[in-house]
């Protein structure tokens, strides 16, 4: 996999983050410079998957006066053996015509991975995000009608100054309950320059580790959930580089991360394969079938 920048820097102003400070406006190159830098990727590196990559992504060619939805539309045409993800994107980017691009798409996989940070309005307003969990509830069933094998992450601050136990269970009961796969726990901690540093309703740092364990069990019920739903399927694989003993990796279109025997010959190829069974680390045993490498990849 290639990790290719598409923007960086960004115009938003969430009272925990430094990133506006350190990086700037959000910026980009225009569709045009951005589709040709893409192929000049594939042409030099040939990647298997190019992730595409930025602050907020989904701000992409804003000040160009262009769209997200066109770059990656315009993306899917490249004649190539190569797929393409979405590296994240704010839920309020995530337009209904992203969504449904990605489900009829050639080449894009079916994978979000979508930031929330709390599952409380009233702690959503405190970080001035830029919608309410009603709008990122509506992205995931979006999603899930358009793409019911789709992997769908999740990003979550726990310990937010103000997060009372009733604002946190309000989170944990809203992921719980959602259609989602995995999430990435964050503990909030301070930082200079910020308007959350000057906040009331400190929460002490050992009530922000209980609550980042009870996500992260949360987080991983969730993805055995998921793996073992696609016990049995079948999806082509993306065979990475890195040996681990005896073992190598994959992940499938909609990121499920695969396990096989060593074998370079796989590496940056394309492999159909089944999923035989879950380990205990929560990785899907792979059984490589006959099939050659498949140009499709979703």
């Amino acid at each position: 996999r290639t990790f290719f920048k598409i923007q960086d820097g960004c115009d938003y102003s969430c009272t925990f983050c430094t990133i506006p400070l350190a990086r700037g406006n959000s910026r980009s190159q225009n569709i045009q410079d951005t589709v040709q830098a893409v192929r000049k990727t594939i042409e030099t590196e040939h990647p298997g998957e190019i992730v595409l990559t930025g602050v907020n992504t989904g701000e992409f060619g804003r000040k160009h006066k262009e769209k997200f939805i066109d770059l990656i539309r315009q993306l899917d045409q490249i004649e190539a053996p190569v797929r393409f993800r979405i590296s994240s994107i704010e839920p309020n980017l995530l337009s209904d015509d992203i969504i449904h691009f990605v489900a009829g798409s050639k080449r894009f996989v079916p994978h979000f991975h979508i930031p929330l940070q709390s599952g409380s309005d009233t702690i959503l307003k405190a970080m001035r995000r830029r919608y309410l969990k009603d709008t990122y509830e509506s992205r995931v069933e979006l999603i899930r009608k358009t793409m019911p094998d789709c992997c769908i992450g999740v990003d979550v601050i726990v310990g937010f100054p103000g997060e009372t136990e009733d604002a946190f269970l309000e989170t944990y009961t809203f992921l719980r309950d959602l259609d989602v796969n995995y999430l990435h726990v964050f503990t909030y901690s301070e930082r200079p320059n910020t308007p959350a540093i000057e906040m009331d309703g400190v929460v002490p740092d050992a009530v922000r580790a209980k609550r980042s364990r009870m996500l992260h069990i949360l987080s991983d019920k969730k993805k055995r959930i998921f793996y073992e739903k696609n016990k049995g399927r079948e999806y082509p694989v993306l065979w990475e580089a890195e040996k681990d003993g005896e073992w190598m990796y994959g992940f499938t279109p909609n990121y499920i991360k695969m396990q096989t025997g060593w074998n370079e010959n796989l590496v940056n190829r394309v492999r159909m394969a089944r999923i035989d069974s879950i380990s205990e680390a929560c990785t899907a045993m792979a059984k490589l079938l006959p099939e050659p490498a498949h140009p499709a990849l979703s």
